[in-house]
């Protein structure tokens, strides 16, 4: 039994250092980084102003009143509340098959039977009202007749690669034509914790106003990268009827999200298989994250938060890649919480309570 113990202690510790590290761990290239990995996607091509448009999905219609849609049969007037189970969340059947991306679709890193008492691996500030908040909002935007959940890749691509069939954007919207940010949860990359650590950023985004999407990304970091890719692309082909502006947008990300916010907005989209011509994110929003490299040939406005008892981000180091753009011009804000640890996400109930809505000025004031 110790023995096992033991394994699972060495396993959790690597994913950690593999989310949130101060190294680079072979994950970004330029300025002394190391070599990126570039994917092939089929009909895309680096050097074409836009990708074939059979690689990207088409916006589907909205299943029909009669149309089956499997799942369990939960009256459409109910609300959730923090005794609702989990699983008739997943399996509500006005939510299809995307039902199932609202939470971890990799079980083993959250617990708990309702959404009062979920838990996921390394986030212990997960605010059950939002929780509650987020799983309505859903419901009530398709019993509204709006899509909220968008495949990024064609059924083609899924079939030549099955991780992707985990993979989208949840669609929190603001208003029609104003600009948009994309939100990337952490996770370790071993999951995706999107319930605290981007749809929360996402419904907030769009209370005020702005579109908001939240990824749901294959788990490791060549692969989240090129989903994020992915996903920036889809937004700005489908951007009319979307009813987004493009300009200006920016990439919000904590802990291993944190790493594709920054990766992203270092080295744009086209690195990573996005189409040619999209422009770097006007601003990057990072959260606790240990990650630092960065372009010494360009970086967006950069807001940092982390906590200073955080053992899996140091803040010095979230510290001293913000000098380092600082140095080159790049506008930078800076935030370090005494006492706090990994993971506090919109920091309600925190000493960090009120970062989030500074990091959306600095966003308007350098978009």
């Amino acid at each position: 039994m110790k023995k096992l113990f033991a394994v699972i202690i060495a396993l959790v510790c690597v994913l950690s250092f593999a989310a949130c590290s101060s190294g680079n761990n072979g994950e970004n290239t330029g300025s002394g980084g190391t070599e990126i990995i570039l994917p092939d996607l089929p009909g895309w091509s680096g050097d074409a102003e836009t990708p074939d448009d059979s690689s990207i999905p088409e916006l589907p219609n909205l299943p029909s009143d009669d149309e089956e849609q499997g799942g369990e049969d939960i009256p459409t007037n109910t609300r959730y509340t923090a005794s609702t189970n989990i699983s008739d969340v997943i399996n509500d059947s006005i939510f299809g098959n995307w039902g199932r991306m609202i939470f971890p679709v990799n079980s083993g890193y959250y617990s708990g039977s309702t959404l009062g008492n979920l838990s996921l691996t390394w986030y212990r500030n997960i605010n059950v009202a939002h929780t509650v908040e987020i799983c309505n909002y859903f419901k009530d935007q398709t019993l509204q007749g709006n899509q909220v959940f968008y495949d990024i890749y064609t059924d083609a691509e899924k079939a030549a690669d099955p991780r992707k069939a985990d993979t989208g954007l949840f669609f929190f919207r603001g208003e029609k034509n104003a600009k948009f940010a994309v939100t990337c949860a952490g996770g370790g990359w071993a999951y995706v914790g999107a319930m605290h650590d981007s749809f929360p950023h996402a419904l907030e985004l769009s209370k005020k106003g702005y579109n908001a999407f939240a990824i749901i990304y294959r788990p490791g970091a060549q692969t989240a990268y090129e989903d994020l890719a992915r996903a920036i692309t889809f937004i700005f082909h489908y951007a009319e009827e979307l009813g987004v502006d493009t300009s200006g947008y920016s990439v919000w990300g904590g802990s291993a999200g944190g790493r594709m916010a920054a990766t992203i907005s270092s080295y744009g989209v086209q690195q990573f298989g996005g189409m040619a011509g999209i422009p770097k994110p006007s601003t990057a929003v990072i959260q606790y994250t240990g990650h630092t490299d960065y372009n010494r040939n360009g970086e967006p406005a950069t807001f940092v938060c982390v906590g200073e008892s955080d053992g899996i981000a140091n803040y010095n180091t979230m510290k001293s890649r913000i000098n380092n753009l600082s140095a080159m011009g790049v506008p930078t804000e800076y935030h370090s919480y005494a006492g706090l640890g990994h993971g506090f996400g919109l920091g309600i109930g925190t000493i960090a309570e009120g970062w989030f809505d500074q990091a959306v000025a600095f966003w308007e004031k350098n978009s």
